[in-house]
C-alpha cells in the first residue's frame, strides 16, 4: 500500500485490516505522524504532536494485536483532540495566549472512551481562541489555511481537526461545536462532522451545564467513520446533567436497509439568510434528489423565525461573563474580534439576555413542528464557500457572489447555528464542488435521539454521491 493510500484509508478498514495483522499499528502510527510533521509548516493544523507518546501506545496496540487480546472497535486508529479538551500531561492552550503554559492533568471523559476503544492520540488541533468564531486564526499562532486553497479559511473553530481529517493527517477527529464549530469547518474543508442530540455525547466543560449548547462530535472523511467514533463516545457522564438521561433511539429498520420509501424530507431553503451561493443550493438541491430517487418525498419547509439575534445575545453575553476575568493582564494579547464579541455581550440588559433564552424554547417548538411533518430536515451547510483566511468575523460583511450578506451568523453559518439552541442531530456531508473549485456541504437534521438514522440517511447520500476520492492539493505534498 502507497503512502498515500495508507493515509486516506478509512478507519473501520484500517481497523479492520490491523485485526487481521495485515497492518502494523506501529507502520500506520509512524506514517500519520511523519505526514503531519511534514504538513505542520503549511497547513498549522496543530498545536503540538505527540510523537513519543504515540508510537508507545501503538508499540503497544501491536503487542495486543500478536497476543489475540480482544481489541476495541478503533483499536490502532490515529486520532487527533481539539485543543479544548484535555490529554494528559499536554497543553490545552484553548487557542489562547493565557493558557500557553497550562498543563492538563488528567483526560476529558471523551479521550478516555476513545483511548479504550483502541484510539491512539496522536496530537492536538488548532482553534480560535476559547472557540469564539467560524475562523481558525488568532494572535498567538497565525492562521490555519483551507487545505484546498491556501487563500481560504479552514472554517472554525474546529479548523484544525477538519484540515487535518481532509488532508490524511489521521481518519478522525474529535471536535466540538458550540455555534456550528464541527459542521462549518467540515463544510468547508470537505470532511464530514456531526453534532449529536444534546446530551447523547456528554460536554463535561460546559460552565452552565444546565444551559449548554456546546456539543463534542466526530469528524471522519467518512460518515461510518463518524458512527463508529459516536458509538464509542456516547453515553452517560456524572458532570452532565443532559446526558444522564439521554438515550439514541434504535436505527430505523427500513433505513438500515436503504429503503426510504416514506421518509418525509423538509427542504429549508433559507434560515434566515438573505442570500446563498448557486452552486451550494444546487448541491443541497441534488443531494435533495438523491433521497427522492431512493423513494423519499421532499418538500420546501415552511418558514419559521429562526431566531439569528437572540441566539447572538446568549452567545455573546456569555463570552463577556466568562472572559471577563482575564482583561486586566491578558487584554493585549486577545483575539481583537472576541474583545469585540465580548464588548458587544457586555451591553446586553438583562432582559435582553432573558428574551434570547425564552427565545430558544420558542424555536425548539418551532422545529418541534417541522418534525410533526417531516422525519429529517435537509439544507445547506453554509451560504457559501469558504471565506478568505484574513476575513474580520466581528467587523467584515460576508459577500454571497459578490453581494454583501451580513455577518457570519447571518450571511454565511445561519443554516448550522439554530440547532445548537434546540439540541436537534446535525450532519454535514460533502455535496459537491463549487465553480471556486472548493468543496460545498449538505445538512442533514432529525429529531432528538435520532442521530443513527441521520447518519444512515448521510451514509446512503455518500453511497450515491460518492466523496473519498478526492484529495486536496495539499493531500499530495503529505
Amino acid at each position: 500500500m502507497t503512502q498515500p493510500d495508507l493515509l486516506f484509508l478509512a478507519a473501520r478498514d484500517a481497523a479492520e485490516l490491523i485485526r487481521r495483522k495485515a497492518l502494523s499499528p506501529v507502520e500506520y502510527v509512524a506514517a500519520v505522524l511523519a505526514a503531519a510533521e511534514a504538513a505542520q509548516p503549511r497547513l498549522n493544523a496543530f498545536v503540538t504532536l505527540m510523537p513519543d507518546e504515540a508510537r508507545q501506545a501503538a508499540l503497544a496496540a501491536e503487542a495486543a494485536v500478536v497476543r489475540g487480546e480482544p481489541l476495541g472497535p478503533l483499536h490502532g486508529i490515529p486520532v487527533s483532540i481539539k485543543d479544548q479538551l484535555d490529554v494528559e500531561g499536554f497543553p490545552t492552550t484553548q487557542g489562547s495566549a493565557i493558557f500557553a503554559d497550562h498543563t492538563a492533568n488528567r483526560d476529558d471523559t471523551l479521550v478516555t472512551r476513545l483511548r479504550e476503544a483502541g484510539a491512539i492520540i496522536f496530537g492536538k488541533t488548532r482553534l480560535p481562541e476559547f472557540g469564539h468564531k467560524a475562523l481558525t486564526d488568532g494572535p498567538s499562532f497565525g492562521a490555519t489555511p483551507n487545505p484546498w486553497d491556501a487563500s481560504r479559511t479552514t472554517g472554525g473553530s474546529s479548523g484544525g481537526a477538519a484540515s487535518a481529517v481532509a488532508s490524511g493527517l489521521g481518519p478522525i477527529a474529535l471536535g466540538t461545536d458550540g455555534a456550528g464549530s464541527i459542521r462549518i469547518p467540515a463544510a468547508c474543508c470537505g470532511v464530514v462532522g456531526f453534532k449529536p442530540t444534546l446530551g447523547l455525547v456528554p460536554w463535561d466543560n460546559a460552565a452552565d451545564a444546565f444551559g449548554n449548547y456546546t456539543y463534542a462530535g466526530p469528524m471522519a472523511r467518512s460518515v461510518g467513520d463518524a458512527a463508529a467514533m459516536l458509538d464509542v463516545m456516547a453515553g452517560p457522564s456524572p458532570q452532565d446533567p443532559w446526558s444522564l438521561g439521554a438515550a439514541a433511539r434504535p436505527p430505523s429498520a427500513a433505513l438500515a436497509r436503504g429503503e426510504l420509501s416514506g421518509l418525509r424530507v423538509g427542504f429549508i431553503a433559507r434560515a434566515g439568510n438573505p442570500r446563498v451561493e448557486r452552486a451550494m443550493e444546487a448541491n443541497a438541491r441534488a443531494s435533495a434528489a438523491a433521497l427522492a430517487a431512493r423513494g423519499a418525498s421532499v418538500e420546501e419547509a415552511p418558514a419559521i423565525d429562526w431566531g439569528e439575534f437572540p441566539g447572538r445575545i446568549v452567545y455573546q453575553a456569555n463570552y463577556a461573563v466568562a472572559m471577563a476575568r482575564h482583561l486586566p493582564q491578558w487584554r493585549g494579547a486577545m483575539d481583537p474580534s472576541l474583545l469585540a464579541f465580548m464588548e458587544r455581550g457586555a451591553g446586553f440588559s438583562l432582559t435582553q439576555f432573558r428574551e434570547a433564552q425564552f427565545a430558544r424554547t420558542a424555536l425548539f417548538r418551532a422545529v418541534q413542528g417541522l418534525m410533526e411533518r417531516f422525519d429529517v430536515l435537509l439544507s445547506p451547510s453554509l451560504t457559501r464557500t469558504a471565506l478568505p483566511v484574513d476575513f474580520d468575523a466581528a467587523h467584515d460583511e460576508v459577500e454571497v457572489e459578490g453581494e454583501k450578506s451580513g455577518i457570519t451568523r447571518q450571511g454565511w453559518s445561519a443554516y448550522v447555528y439554530p440547532f445548537n439552541l434546540t439540541g436537534h442531530p446535525a450532519l454535514t456531508v460533502p455535496s459537491g464542488f463549487a465553480g471556486d473549485g472548493l468543496p460545498t456541504g449538505v445538512q442533514i437534521i432529525g429529531p432528538w435521539g435520532a442521530d443513527r438514522d441521520v447518519l444512515r440517511i448521510g451514509a446512503l447520500l455518500e453511497e450515491d454521491r460518492p466523496w473519498g476520492a478526492h484529495r486536496p492539493p495539499a493531500a499530495q505534498c503529505t
